[in-house]
């Protein structure tokens, strides 16, 4: 298995400061050594250049420091259609949100890409919903084809690219924006809400969201925010919210993909080392990267 390894270290697109300190505080947590150990080879591509962020303006309120937010995602969105047209997996470390505006439209370049969004927050707002104007909470909205322009295409040809939503799935959210719930009921996107997992349990659930990101695609995307996780397992993530998964739930959720063999991409995202103890919820970032990537206790 080879793998490309992007760090986007990028904080501009959220409310709060310190997420572009994730992907140094991942790679940290002996991501490297654990990738080699599972037998991946990996061309680290180092992290993105992005700007300060008091080198950026707020021009458009409900759109917040889009001019600087952009050029960012077309790197990034460069960096992973180069991977997967290689037949490389690319796994991007956040990081905010926002970047994977970029990240999943690269590597669905020619590709009908299924993507799974396992977060706290379904970042379906448009800049019509947002009641912040941030746009890491725009992103999967974006990269469906909703919203402003400049964040849908940005820039990009191939209109292959944006994602069906009805080959979405959202699992974990529990604080989403009412503007963005209808939104997404209109879109047809599926999604499990925390309860959902509650009543029927997170293996249940996993498969229901692998059959719709997997039939009829060419591979699966997984765009893992740690806030998905309950704050006492991860309290370091940019925006926490009580009452997520557990530990075992989120290795699970990612063993399940990995067992899936539809796997084509990956990143994590938010991890926020200010917030964080010990380096606690970037350790646990690099854990499920490996699930992901089929590290098993047993056979």
């Amino acid at each position: 298995m080879e793998i490309d390894l992007i760090g986007v270290p990028i904080d501009f697109g959220a409310g709060r400061r310190g997420v572009d300190m994730g992907p140094s505080a991942i790679r940290y947590a002996g991501l490297q050594t654990g990738l080699n150990e599972l037998g991946c080879t990996v061309f680290d591509k180092g992290n993105l250049e992005v700007p300060i962020l008091e080198t950026c303006e707020v021009t458009e309120p409900k759109l917040r420091y889009i001019d600087c937010i952009v050029p960012v995602a077309r790197h990034v969105m460069g960096l992973t259609a180069t991977a997967s047209k290689a037949g490389r997996i690319p796994l991007v470390l956040g990081g905010d949100h926002s970047l994977s505006i970029g990240s999943v439209r690269g590597a669905a370049r020619n590709k009908k890409l299924g993507v799974l969004w396992i977060d706290a927050h379904a970042d379906f707002n448009t800049h019509e919903t947002t009641p912040s104007g941030n746009i890491h909470g725009m992103s999967l909205a974006a990269l469906c084809g909703y919203g402003d322009g400049r964040l849908v295409g940005l820039g990009d040809d191939d209109p292959q690219a944006t994602i069906d939503p009805h080959n979405v799935a959202i699992i974990g959210a529990r604080d989403l924006d009412p503007g963005e719930v209808e939104l997404l009921k209109e879109a047809g996107v599926h999604v499990f809400p925390i309860e959902h997992v509650d009543r029927i349990g997170l293996a249940d659930t996993m498969r229901q969201a692998l059959e719709i990101t997997t039939t009829g695609t060419d591979g699966l995307y997984l765009s893992f925010d740690l806030d998905a996780l309950d704050p006492m397992h991860a309290p370091g993530v940019g925006t926490p919210v009580s009452g997520g998964m557990s530990y075992r739930e989120a290795h699970l959720a990612c063993e399940m993909i990995a067992e899936s063999g539809a796997l084509i991409g990956l990143e994590f995202m938010e991890v926020n080392p200010i917030l964080d103890i010990a380096n606690r919820t970037a350790e646990l970032a690099a854990e499920l990267a490996f699930s992901a990537l089929g590290k098993r206790v047993w056979g």
